[in-house]
């Protein structure tokens, strides 16, 4: 029986029976939890007041749209959630008609739904987009650009606010959700239009005294910013109350303008441990659902992350002209404990990349050094301002680059892909990349001391060289300089960051060759001195490198090699192709992708075979 003909216990049947089959399968797979339990009872009611099959659903982020899924055709398939070759953790229309748009990022949800009001408009169809737009997701200035247009164009579109941190506004009692509903309801719609007409006609002091009115009523709801953008306001109200979330979706999709409907919900509801605005419960590995604990024991073999995070400390209070910031990641980029310990020098900006960046060249322009902890796939909502406000101005602001690579089971929205190719490009851009712990450490000591633009980039997880007898002592960063490993016979391994330990297990995995081995460090610029030597003692290079093979790292190599004029070094790279990268496990992507080391050392065969 379709949602809409459900009825009231039976819907309330149906919350607690999706709330179950997502926190099986998380606690099972992994995947965002709170968020999503958060969401049922509106996404439920969406389905019960909205025609799916015609109306445009939109998630902003998706990463709360597991009972949408659960709505629409993937009950059965739901336990594949987030794996190799199963469903996505994000709303995909390649998985579903039901899913109008992919998404992965934040603050995209109302620009997609203009867009949509657009084209129904133009085509002249009975559609009208829905859209659940979360508060924190409310931060970024994309928001605002499209509520803009929006509350001029006043085409048809409910915006669901989900309010689950309570950061937009407090309960303020049953005055201000009687006047609310009210305010949205027919008789008071057609009260206003009746007074403005009428009002078209009375003197202006007359006109003075009753719009005065009716501003000091909209002033005590909390919905003054959007009245004022021309939307429509309704809240808050119970986001976990289904007759209260259908009666009011069906006022405000009967109003025929846009109307955002504010919802106030709780994190986690209906799993008790996981409840309330609790950071570890957004993204969660498997776990027990009975404690809430793990099941996987956590590795005594440090993160990137972990080491980016315990560096910047000991150079921070070293350093008082160190600052940092990030966009709504503190926990996942590492720079927690620096917020806590230095709140003074540390910043959470909330989702606006974009500010982020911004917001560092002033610093570095007035003495400090600036690092801007970010994920590679968020870096790309902030590239217009790396080039703009910081390289263009030549600032020393370095960009800690988490996450570089593939990242795993969140998939194509967030793999850490296109970084170097985007980045390489850009003037006074410097870029480097660490490969294990004790190169992490001297990598940024050096970034600290550096006064230029410069990108370093690190996996999400452990390095793949951690464990690895290392070859040497890691020396200490000079720009420009690589350094090689260890010398081999006809064929070099070049390893930028994690590629390093990449080539490195490749390389023992080889019969009867000997690579040779080069931490390229920066790719840009290259260490022309040492490639051009290399270029007369090895004909076959390899390239390994976690990121996209277009204007990538072997594409640096290829085109100072045409400069130079040299020929007759034959390069082969094992970055990623045009194209973009599924979710699953990363081990499972990896060898869907022939990147395994013993891949690739059968592949290094091969082409040696083929030769000669």
């Amino acid at each position: 029986m379709p949602v809409r003909e459900k009825s009231l216990s039976e819907l309330k049947k149906l919350a607690e029976e999706i709330r179950a089959k997502i926190l099986e399968t998380v606690s099972r797979n992994g995947g965002h939890l709170s968020s999503t339990l958060g969401a049922v009872d509106l996404i439920i009611g969406m389905h019960a007041v909205f025609d799916v099959e015609k109306d445009p659903f939109i998630f902003d982020v998706s990463h709360q749209a597991y009972a949408h899924k659960l709505l629409t055709d993937r009950w059965e398939r739901f336990d594949t959630l987030r794996q190799f070759g199963g469903i996505s953790g994000y709303t995909n229309p390649k998985e579903s008609p039901y899913d109008y748009y992919k998404a992965g990022h934040s603050s995209t949800s109302i620009s997609l739904a203009v867009g949509a009001a657009k084209a129904i408009h133009i085509k002249g169809e009975d559609r009208i987009p829905v859209v659940m737009i979360g508060d924190g997701s409310m931060s970024a200035g994309m928001v605002y650009e499209a509520l803009n247009e929006l509350g001029e164009r006043k085409y048809p579109v409910v915006i669901i606010l989900n309010d689950n941190e309570m950061s937009i506004a407090k309960p303020i009692g049953a005055i201000s959700r009687t006047l609310s509903k009210g305010m949205a309801g027919p008789f008071y719609q057609k009260l206003k239009k009746k007074t403005e007409s009428l009002l078209e006609h009375l003197p202006e002091s007359a006109t003075y005294i009753a719009k005065k009115f009716e501003e000091s009523l909209r002033l005590i709801t909390p919905g003054i910013l959007f009245e004022e953008m021309g939307i429509e306001y309704i809240g808050p109200i119970d986001g976990h109350d289904l007759e209260s979330i259908i009666e009011t979706l069906k006022i405000a999709k009967a109003m025929g303008k846009p109307v955002i409907v504010h919802a106030q919900t709780v994190k986690g509801k209906g799993y008790k441990i996981a409840e309330g605005p609790l950071e570890h419960w957004h993204g969660v590995g498997p776990f027990d659902i009975e404690t809430g604990k793990p099941l996987k024991k956590s590795s005594s073999v440090k993160s990137a992350t972990q080491i980016f995070s315990e560096t910047l400390q000991e150079l921070a209070e070293e350093d008082e002209r160190i600052v940092g910031v990030t966009a709504a990641m503190p926990g996942g980029t590492g720079l927690s404990p620096l917020l806590e310990r230095y709140p003074e020098r540390f910043w959470d900006v909330a989702i606006a990349e974009q500010h982020a960046v911004t917001s560092m060249g002033p610093l570095a322009k007035e003495g400090f050094k600036p690092f801007v902890a970010i994920y590679s796939t968020f870096l790309q909502r902030g590239y217009d301002q790396v080039i703009h406000d910081i390289a263009l101005m030549d600032l020393g602001v370095t960009f800690a680059i988490d996450r570089a690579g593939i990242v795993g089971e969140d998939g194509e929205t967030h793999q850490g892909a296109f970084d170097i190719s985007y980045l390489r490009p850009i003037p006074n851009m410097t870029l480097m990349a660490p490969w294990n712990e004790e190169s992490m450490k001297k990598a940024l000591r050096f970034a600290a001391a550096y006064s230029r633009p410069l990108a370093l980039r690190y996996p999400r997880g452990a390095f793949l060289a951690e464990g690895l007898k290392e070859a040497g002592e890691v020396p200490d960063y000079e720009l420009g300089r690589a350094h090689l490993l260890r010398e081999g016979e006809e064929i070099l391994f070049v390893g930028y960051g994690n590629g390093v330990g990449r080539a490195l297990r490749t390389a023992e995995l080889m019969k009867g060759q000997t690579p040779g081995i080069l931490d390229l460090r920066f790719v840009k610029p290259l260490d022309e001195t040492l490639i051009l030597d290399l270029a007369k003692r090895y004909r076959r290079w390899f390239i390994f490198s976690d990121g996209a093979r277009l204007g990538g790292v072997a594409s640096a190599i290829e085109e100072f090699f045409a400069g130079e004029g040299i020929t007759g070094v034959e390069v082969a790279s094992f970055e990623y192709e045009d194209t973009f990268i599924p979710h699953g496990k990363t081990e499972e992507v990896e060898r869907s992708l022939e990147l395994l080391p013993e891949q690739l050392a059968r592949r290094v065969a091969r082409i040696m075979d083929e030769a000669s």
